[in-house]
């Protein structure tokens, strides 16, 4: 790991941390940075000693979303990756963020915008810096939303709320953020780091066969029928009770100690 990476890896109590890494440029995504991103999500989704994934930026800013400077020069030398990014990219990316089989944790370190607010509205927890904030740009650039956020931001704040933030580009600070249910706590700026990794280390420790579950059920249940949402909690609870975890689970209970799982 060197401080020229734009992507850091650090591995601590069965949590990858991952860090954007263009502080200059407030971690806006270049071609690179999003190639070297996908790749080290599908690494953490398949690496068994990765329990959790906490996804964070360096310096000042969370993700100021795609590197325009970087778009732009393509689009003036009629470079045709511009617009296949977000098929070859975004898609992947959030996809991956989402379907992932432990849980993922947003630190959001300081603003989130475009594409850098929608990667954390993928993530299935976000814990925000008193200085971040978060702003839906795409209409500022003449673009509709990518990235996911369509699917998530709605399903966060309600349709009405998110055509809201979609369509008038405004910013919304940490305060609002929570209140919108937007991030699931605000902490100090210097307490961020350390709380966004205890979060994801008890996550770690815990029964994570039981939370890939827990996302895939509600995942089906947000766009299914009643019927259709008990069915997916019939067939998860039938994986999940032949589980080791939860007869650790059980016993613990029963013996009155803590359980100690092991992900199987």
């Amino acid at each position: 790991m060197t401080t020229e990476d734009v992507l850091l890896t650090v591995d601590a109590d069965g949590v990858r941390t991952l860090t954007l890494n263009r502080p200059k440029a407030y971690n806006s995504l270049t071609v690179e940075l999003k190639e070297r991103l996908l790749t080290a999500l599908r690494e953490a989704a398949d690496a068994p000693e990765v329990r959790a994934v906490v996804l964070t930026g360096a310096g000042k800013a969370f993700c100021a979303g795609q590197d325009l400077k970087e778009h732009v020069a393509l689009l003036q030398a009629n470079d045709p990756r511009p617009l296949r990014t977000v098929a070859e990219h975004y898609n992947p990316i959030v996809r991956t963020i989402v379907e992932m089989p432990k849980p993922v944790v947003a630190a959001v370190n300081g603003p989130a915008a475009g594409a850098g607010a929608s990667l954390a509205y993928a993530c299935d927890l976000r814990i925000s810096a008193g200085s971040a904030n978060f702003l839906m740009a795409f209409a500022n650039v003449g673009l509709g939303p990518d990235s996911g956020a369509s699917w998530t931001l709605q399903r966060l704040v309600g349709y009405g709320r998110a055509s809201e933030l979609m369509l008038l580009a405004r910013t919304v600070d940490s305060a609002e953020a929570l209140r919108l249910g937007l991030v699931s706590e605000v902490v100090l700026d210097e307490e961020l780091a350390m709380r966004a990794h205890a979060v994801a280390a008890k996550l770690a420790a815990g029964p994570t066969v039981c939370y890939a579950k827990i996302k895939e059920v509600l995942s089906t249940a947000a766009e299914s029928t009643l019927d259709e949402a008990l069915a997916a909690e019939d067939a998860a609870q039938a994986v999940l009770g032949a589980t080791a975890d939860h007869r650790e689970a059980v016993e613990a209970f029963v013996e009155k100690r803590k359980p100690t799982f092991q992900g199987k």
